[in-house]
Order: structure tokens, then sequence, then C-alpha cells
């Protein structure tokens, strides 16, 4: 791709998706059906776009990059746009190829705010139907007043940030908060767990990231009393307090190597004294998925994360889109361009389907991807807030689903 800035804007590129357009050929996403309280006599007549004209804001910040001196931290930061943009168009080309033209505007925000600002006297942009961006929090926050007071659907596709820290009611959060992973957590030991002889232990060390996973367990159990909680700094701490006979279901909440390491070594043992240990349960935090610790070790542990996304490399819609992706561009999609589609597919295809009113489908609209997977909530403060989790489980030495 040949990138480069005109009069004096960020980088902007204007492309014209046709309904002619290639698509990558996935399982039909959700149902596409209405809800039980949404019957067919209820619909009201839509209103179809001629053209939908959608806007891109990403950080490309490619003048800043110097081939020659680049380490390889260097080109992943830069890679995760240009990944992310060309999977996107990707998901965007398949929604056009069900009968809509898309103008796509694409930004380079340069993650800076005052790029950001230039766009508001910008007639391409001020006439989106929809703005996908910024990706990073400080320009979600920059652009919310602006979002709220022109009626701007904002959809933040990659930070995971509380929807709290924005207060913008036209934002749509894709990526799921540590909140909701700490109340998926807390619901499957509810659910799967007598709390007559189980104790759930919150392994703490309470550092600002630790507590922000820690806070909404600890939440749902105290508004849950029937489980007895116990917390503590480290698996040493807790292991003066065990006691035998006793089912643990162990929380461990940080995602610090340094830490959780140990961490598990020592519940292992715990586990595996030789006269006899404790049964033990593990709970990881999120982060763990991209992380390399003792598959053995989890297994014994019958270890669990939460994720909000992953990919089946053996699914027909997955060998799909990696060859088009290849065919296409040249190497190998990254785990931003399977993000990219996603959020392009799923987008275009209500403004396909639902036209000018969209957004009133977004909650009704749940989608199955390649990546992962939307089922929506409205909250009048915070926007839509996609609450669709998973839980992986270590078993045969792989990340496996359970729910």
């Amino acid at each position: 791709m040949n990138f480069k800035k005109v009069y004096g804007l960020p980088l902007l590129l204007m492309l014209v998706l046709g309904a002619c357009s290639p698509k990558v050929r996935t399982p039909k996403p959700g149902t596409g059906k209405p809800t039980e309280k949404e019957k067919p006599a209820d619909k009201k007549p839509i209103k179809k776009f001629t053209q939908a004209s959608v806007s891109l804001l990403v950080p490309f910040k490619l003048d800043e990059l110097n081939l020659k001196t680049a380490t390889k931290a260097d080109i992943e930061k830069y890679a995760m746009p240009i990944d992310f943009y060309q999977g996107f168009k990707l998901g965007l080309d398949s929604a056009a190829a069900q009968g809509l033209n898309f103008k796509l505007n694409v930004f380079d925000t340069q993650d800076d705010n005052a790029h950001i600002s230039t766009l508001y006297k910008n007639e391409r942009f001020k006439q989106s139907n929809l703005v996908i961006g910024p990706v990073f929090p400080e320009g979600l926050k920059f652009i919310a007043n602006y979002a709220e007071e022109n009626n701007v659907t904002i959809v933040s596709p990659l930070a995971a940030t509380d929807p709290g820290e924005f207060n913008n009611p036209n934002l749509v959060s894709v990526v799921n908060n540590i909140g909701l992973h700490g109340k998926k957590i807390g619901t499957y030991i509810a659910k799967n767990f007598n709390p007559a002889s189980t104790i759930v232990v919150i392994i703490n060390p309470k550092k600002t990231e630790d507590e922000a996973f820690a806070a909404p367990i600890r939440s749902y159990f105290q508004n849950n009393g029937k489980f007895t909680v116990q917390e503590y700094a480290s698996a040493y701490t807790f292991e003066t307090k065990m006691i035998k006979g006793k089912q643990y279901a162990v929380i461990v909440t940080s995602s610090d190597r340094n830490f959780v390491q140990p961490t598990i070594e020592k519940l292992y043992r715990l586990k595996n004294l030789p006269k006899g240990g404790y049964s033990i349960n593990l709970f990881g935090h999120p982060n763990w998925v991209k992380q390399n610790y003792p598959a053995d070790k989890l297994q014994d542990l019958n270890g669990i994360i939460s994720s909000s996304y992953k990919i089946d490399y053996k699914s027909a819609a997955v060998i799909a889109f990696i060859k088009k992706y290849r065919y296409k561009y040249g190497f190998e999609p990254g785990e931003y361009a399977f993000k990219g589609f996603d959020v392009g597919y799923y987008f275009g295809r209500l403004l396909v389907t639902y036209g000018e009113d969209y957004k009133d489908y977004i909650v009704k609209d749940r989608y199955k991807g390649l990546h992962n997977s939307f089922s929506f909530i409205y909250d009048q403060k915070l926007g839509y807030i996609n609450t669709s989790l998973m839980l992986l489980k270590y078993k045969n030495f792989a990340l496996n689903l359970v729910e």
C-alpha cells in the first residue's frame, strides 16, 4: 500500500466498495431474526441507504517508521493498524457483496488528538453514517463530546477500557472490559460448585491491574452470599489457611509472569502432596491467553480463563479468510486482521440489512464471527457494550472451549 498525506490533513484514503466486491464466504452469522419481543407485525419500513459512508480512524504513523533502524517491536507496533485495516476492508467487502455500496474514508489519526480535531471540519468525515475508531482510549475520550453533540455512532474496536471512562452514550464497545471477565468467572463458579463444600479464594497481589480484575469478582460474591470467600496476597499465605476436605476455586488476578509462574507451581504442589493434596481448581487472568505457562500443570489444576476471542483454524470460514487475505496482501493475517474482519463485516451487514435504523438493531442482531462474537446491551450513559464472552479450559495441551 502507498500511503500519503493530502491537503495537510492526516492520511485519507477514500474507497468506494461496491455490491460487486468479492466476499469472504462465512457461515451465516447470528440468526438475523427478530427477537420474541420484536414480532414481524411490529416492524417499521426499513429506510435503505443508496450508499453508506464509513470512516475508519487508525494510527498508521507510517511517516515515523524507518525500516533501516526499526526493531521487531517497532515493526509490530506499526503492523497492528495495517493488519486491522486490511482485515476490516475485507469484512466490508463481504458486506458490500450483499447489495450495498460503501464509501470508506480511512484517516490516519497519528495517535494525536490534534489530528482528530481537524476531522470535525472534514466533509467526508462529517457525512459518515458510522465511525470506527479511534482505537486507543485517549482518542476515544477526546472524540466523545463530538459524538454526543452530533449524534454520531463511534465504534471502539480494540480498547478493553471500561466504558465508564468515556461517558459516551453513542459508543459501541466491541472488546469486553475486565469487569465482564470477572462476572463471567464468578457466574461459572456459582453455577458449577457447591457452596457448602467450596471456598472461593482470590489471590490478589494488589497492583492496580490486579485489583481491576479482583474488584468485580469480589463484588459478585458479595452479592451472592452463599460462598465463603477468602483473599490472600500470595499462594504462600493461602497455604497456611487451607483445610483438608474442602474444595477450592482459586482465582489468580495477576498477569505478571514473575508472580503467576511460581503461583502455578505452588498450587500444583499443594494439589499433589505425597500424603494427599488439596482439591484445587484454578481460574486465571484473561491475559494468560497470550502467555506461556506449563500446560501440564494448568491441566492438572483444571485451569480455566475467560476470553473474548478464539480462532478455530480448522473452521472452513477461517480457512477461506486466510486464503483470501494471503491472496490479496501476500502474507498471513495476524490477530488484528481477524478483529478487523469481524468488525467490518458485522457493522457493514447491519448497514446493508437495516439501513438508516441500523442502531436500533445493534442489541438485537447477534453475531458469531471468525475471531469473536457480538452480543450487545445498551446503557443510556455508557452506550452499547458487548457482553459475549467465552471460557477456555486447558485440555490436551491446548485451550478448549468450555462455554
